[in-house]
């Protein structure tokens, strides 16, 4: 009896070996053959590649029950059994892969709608994945439309500034080829004016070519290790000039070195647009203080003016292209006369932020300050 019973165990383990064989060998194949069709039909719709898979998990299935009939494991009325139940199974998979699939379907053309029909906004409801892709198109989409606003307003802006210039040198130069103007006097200051409102222009092109660099990101950086004190003192000497005739003080303090590793023109370039644009904002006998120090382990440079402050609601739009907050601040007369497009703030924070650096602002006291804040040299 033992030794009987021993070999009907081993005959068991045999035949469960081939069963286990052959199911897998089965199995394999009709993956692969599944994995073939998906990729067959990767362009169709997903419910087409739901019902892909559950026919081949159905086709997996199948094999092993075939495997175990040919070995007549099981047979007759329980043969029978088991093939209803897969079958079944089956069916019951399908009609579940079915439903999922219409709602994916329904779903993603709801998603395909929306984006279709301006201005987008992102269906609630979806499913994670879809909800998700939504959310970030509808992100995209404000962001393309913030930007669009911006370059229409550039745009708008541009053409005023380059308009008024334009029209007053063109006035200016046929009223000397006409011969309107003959006093010596007169015709040195229309020379004068011709050339400042050049001068202006080219200043104009020059921010526009820049901003231009910045978006595009072919901003190319020297960087090398400056001193900030330096960069402040430059600074200051090349804006001195306006603030006199402004008739604004302008200060420094920069006690201490602080090493930074920077493009001095460009770095240079950002600061002084903060400095001009605080001196122009600046009523006249107040003050505009530039700092350069260190602050919780960055580098920060800052410029505090006394321009009365910012509108909360604007300060999120400060460093925005062409925004200007005229209304806001209140420019005198000689702020708007040697205000440029609103570029100034815009080029300035890309040239910080292509240093890896920060640059915001705040109202604090009498005005406001704008900061800079970079990386330490370590």
């Amino acid at each position: 009896m033992n030794v009987r019973a021993a070999l009907g165990a081993g005959a068991a383990m045999d035949d469960l070996g081939l069963i286990v064989a052959v199911t897998a060998g089965l199995g394999l194949l009709v993956a692969l053959v599944g994995v073939w069709a998906m990729w067959a039909l990767r362009r169709r719709s997903i419910g087409v590649m739901l019902a892909v898979v559950m026919v081949v998990s159905i086709a997996a299935t199948l094999a092993g029950v075939v495997a175990i009939t040919l070995k007549m494991i099981i047979e007759g009325e329980v043969r029978d059994i088991v093939l209803s139940v897969v079958a079944v199974g089956g069916l019951v998979g399908l009609g579940v892969a079915y439903v999922l699939a219409r709602r994916v379907v329904g779903e993603s053309r709801r998603l395909v709608a929306a984006v279709r029909e301006p201005p987008f906004t992102a269906p609630s409801g979806l499913p994670a994945e879809l909800q998700t892709i939504a959310d970030t198109l509808e992100e995209a989409y404000a962001r393309e439309r913030a930007l669009e606003g911006a370059r229409r307003e550039l745009v708008a802006w541009v053409s005023h500034d380059l308009r008024t210039p334009l029209a007053g040198m063109r006035a200016m130069a046929e009223a000397l080829e006409d011969g309107v103007v003959t006093d010596r006097a007169t015709v040195e200051r229309y020379h004068r004016q011709i050339k400042l409102e050049v001068e202006r222009l080219s200043a104009m092109v020059d921010d526009l070519f820049e901003l231009s660099r910045i978006h595009a990101g072919s901003l190319r950086l020297s960087r090398a290790r400056v001193g900030l004190a330096d960069l402040v003192a430059d600074t200051v000497a090349g804006a001195e000039p306006l603030a006199r005739a402004k008739g604004v003080l302008l200060t420094a303090e920069a006690a201490e070195p602080v090493p930074v590793e920077a493009d001095a023109t460009a770095l240079g370039r950002a600061l002084g647009n903060l400095v001009v644009n605080a001196i122009r904002h600046t009523p006249s006998d107040r003050t505009v203080v530039l700092r350069a120090g260190v602050d919780s382990g960055m580098a920060c440079l800052s410029v505090s003016d006394c321009c009365g402050g910012i509108p909360e609601e604007d300060l999120p739009r400060v460093f925005e292209v062409a925004f200007r907050g005229e209304a806001a601040r209140t420019p005198t007369r000689e702020a708007r006369e040697g205000g440029g497009a609103g570029l100034g703030l815009a080029i300035a924070q890309g040239i910080v932020e292509a240093h890896d650096g920060m640059i915001g602002v705040i109202n604090d006291g009498p005005g406001c300050r704008f900061e800079i804040r970079l990386p330490l040299v370590r």
